[in-house]
């Protein structure tokens, strides 16, 4: 049984011993950061990852953790980013998913916080003057509600303001249901909407907008089936059965499962709802500290919050 998930450091995980991967980790405090750089065109296809560079940041407590470590968490969120962001130009943020949906909203969550810049170039304002990098933003909604592939989209989008690259926000599956609201993913090899839930779309990539796009996630999501493996490894255990045996059971457990028709069910928290709004604004405050290097947190605080 193969479980899916967005994260590369999950697929690394699964695919213990496999060359064409580099991978290091460390902590900063209660976060742990790890790296994930796929090298080969072969080692892309075995962990069904685009080549590249993914940087994870996993918080434990993130959901419920206190201001300050919220605030920590946005300044990694700032150093990483910058480090793939190009020095100048503007920048265009992409909301992905359904903004009906509430597990999917967390694009167009972002994009309520997020500083927007790029019509303020004249502002009138001479403490700012020279100190705003232009940022605007869009979230193009899903095909079923639109018509319209988010690529066609953001492509029309890219053809008028023609950003230095585009920053893709979307809600991630998870293998873990621990990551769910606590990791939070960054790559520069763009995303393709959807695939968090096998919805494969035209990618948002280099190659289909002509500019670097560097996409960031949060898993909200995991599969049934992974519930399900978690929930018979702990009954499997509490009886003792020797590992090999427990693994071939667990398997034949989760291939019925799948069969009757539960295998692509995904699940979410019950307060999905507050999730996605804390972590969406933690987003947020570290794409605006990355973005406005020039303002200090307290001005980018007072630009984009009505209350801090």
């Amino acid at each position: 049984m193969q479980f899916r998930t967005d994260l590369a450091m999950e697929s690394r995980e699964m695919a213990a011993g496999l060359s064409g991967i580099t991978t290091h980790s460390r902590h900063r405090g209660a976060i742990e950061e790890t790296h994930v750089r796929i090298e080969t065109e072969e080692a892309a296809r075995a962990l069904e990852k685009a080549r590249g560079n993914y940087i994870t940041l996993a918080h434990p407590g993130l959901k419920w953790c206190p201001p300050e470590e919220r605030k920590e968490m946005a300044r990694a969120i700032c150093e990483e980013l910058r480090t793939l962001l190009p020095p100048n130009g503007d920048l265009l943020v992409v909301g992905l998913g359904n903004r009906s949906m509430t597990a999917d909203a967390l694009g167009s969550r972002v994009l309520e916080d997020l500083l927007v810049t790029r019509h303020l170039k004249d502002i009138p304002d001479e403490s700012l003057h020279g100190r705003l990098r232009g940022v605007c933003a869009a979230a193009p909604g899903v095909l079923g509600v639109t018509g319209l592939e988010t690529a066609e989209v953001v492509q029309g989008i890219v053809e008028h303001a023609h950003p230095a690259a585009v920053i893709a926000i979307d809600a991630l599956a998870a293998r873990e249901s621990s990551r769910i609201c606590t990791t939070v993913q960054i790559t520069d090899t763009g995303i393709r909407p959807g695939s968090g839930v096998r919805n494969h779309r035209v990618g948002l990539t280099k190659e289909t907008l002509g500019v670097p796009v560097i996409a960031i996630g949060v898993p909200m999501v995991v599969y049934a089936s992974v519930i399900a493996r978690d929930a018979l490894s702990l009954l499997l255990n509490d009886i003792g059965m020797d590992e090999r045996t427990h693994a071939q059971a667990m398997d034949t457990l989760i291939d019925k499962l799948a069969e009757q028709g539960m295998g692509d069910l995904v699940v979410t928290p019950r307060e999905v709802d507050e999730l996605v709004g804390r972590v969406g604004r933690i987003i947020a405050d570290g794409l605006n500290l990355a973005f406005q290097p020039r303002l200090t947190e307290e001005e980018i605080q007072l630009l984009s919050h009505d209350e801090p």
